[in-house]
């Protein structure tokens, strides 16, 4: 059946297809519908990188390693700086990104498949087979959608990057089995990187035995004594001892949040080291 109710957009689209033999190159064939139109454009959005941030080398020297492999999987509870270190890394880098941050909504296949649609469709020369198919106006089996992207992304033509974050947000064992399907037949051309508080649904045993994945746990997030002194010093504005630092550095266990949390307790305060003693740093669920 064919469309009858084309945007006027769409009309100029045919129009130039009838006199130059082909569409504009900047756009989408007009028979492909305007597949963002309902998404919330700014879930597409890089979060900007914060100005002041710890510099983080050995984090960074270990996400630009695993760039060789298929995923990077940083997963840690609340508060670690997930997010913060791969936008800083990000920054750094002279490739492509699709972002999207996910929320509950989008355990539904047919939406999170949009939303990666959306994201990777400034890849250069990436073609549109899943932007296609989810013009149907049945649901389609996510694994149908998965193989339909994995096509498209073997014509990008430079290396890319596609990032989901906070993919804890996502409860669909469909979401899962097609992400391990794209993993499984990954371009070489992308590398897929996700953020959660917890580890994703699907299997990581063979990326693992297979070194196609990097880790950053929240043993790796953790602020050691030197990084929390400068985030004490340099960040927060907060002078402080070596044995200050070490003491709070081990009671928050390196958590940024909570250093975060202490450092905003401890402006204008006289008595900055019974604080220190008394402060727990176990009030994570304030992040959640």
């Amino acid at each position: 059946m064919y469309r009858t109710d084309y945007f006027a957009d769409d009309l100029v689209y045919i129009f130039c297809f009838i006199s130059n033999g082909r569409f504009p190159s900047d756009t989408l064939s007009p028979i492909i519908p305007h597949v963002t139109d309902t998404l919330l454009q700014t879930k597409l959005y890089i979060p900007p990188t914060r100005p002041n941030i710890v510099p983080r080398i050995e984090m960074l020297q270990k996400l630009a390693a695993g760039l060789h492999g298929k995923l990077t999987l940083a997963s840690a509870p609340a508060g670690f700086g997930k997010t913060t270190l791969i936008t800083a890394w990000l920054s750094q880098l002279d490739r492509p990104v699709g972002w999207v941050s996910l929320d509950e909504d989008d355990s539904d296949p047919q939406q999170f498949f949009r939303y990666v649609a959306a994201a990777i469709r400034p890849f250069p020369d990436i073609s549109h087979s899943l932007t296609s198919q989810l013009q149907s106006a049945q649901p389609l089996p996510a694994k149908a959608m998965a193989t339909a992207l994995v096509h498209d992304l073997v014509s990008v033509s430079t290396p890319c990057l596609l990032v989901l974050d906070d993919y804890h947000e996502i409860d669909s064992a469909d979401i899962d089995l097609a992400l391990a399907f794209i993993l499984d037949h990954l371009p070489p051309n992308l590398h897929l990187i996700i953020t959660s508080r917890a580890d994703p649904g699907f299997p990581l045993s063979r990326l693992r035995a297979r070194n196609q994945l990097t880790e950053l746990r929240a043993n790796d997030l953790r602020f050691s004594v030197e990084e929390t002194a400068v985030f004490m010093q340099n960040i927060m504005g907060i002078s402080l001892t070596p044995e200050q630092i070490a003491a709070l550095e081990a009671r928050t266990e390196g958590w940024v949040a909570g250093l975060q949390m202490a450092a905003l307790s401890m402006q204008n305060r006289d008595d900055v080291a019974s604080f220190i003693d008394n402060f727990t740093g176990s009030h994570r669920f304030i992040m959640d």
